[in-house]
This record gives structure tokens, sequence and C-alpha cells, in this order.
């Protein structure tokens, strides 16, 4: 069973987000998901996240909210 975190970055100041998620990455169980909700798109976040292994997809929101769902990239 998977499990997700949700982060809501909506109303924090940056790097509040980019730190949270880092945090969160680092405890997430290899079948984890987070989900990073935010106004922007964090290319910062982008960079690390294709340097460590991690792949995501994106969803544009009626209100202009970037979901981001992030995995651990499957292993070959």
């Amino acid at each position: 069973m998977s499990s997700q975190r949700v982060i809501d970055g909506r109303d924090m100041q940056p790097p509040e987000p980019l730190e949270k998620a880092l945090e969160a990455l680092d405890t997430l169980p290899p079948d984890g998901e987070l989900v990073l909700l935010l106004y922007c798109q964090p290319h910062p976040l982008y960079q690390i996240l294709r340097r460590n292994g991690y792949v995501w997809t994106e969803t544009m929101q009626s209100d202009g909210t970037n979901e981001i769902h992030i995995r651990k990239a499957a292993s070959a």
C-alpha cells in the first residue's frame, strides 16, 4: 500500500516549500508519493529531483494551483 504526503505550500514564502519538500522526500517510503501544492513551478526543486532519481507529474488546477506528484523513479 502506498502512502501519500501532501504539502500545501501556497501560503508559504520561499524557500520554505522547497525545504519542506526535501525534508519529506528524505523520509518518503519507496512506494510513497509526495504531493506539493504551489502557485508556481519550483524549477530549483525539479533540478534536485532529476539529480536524485525522482519522477513527477504536474496538474494545473482551475484556481491556479500547480499540483505536483513526486515519486522515486522505478529501479531498472
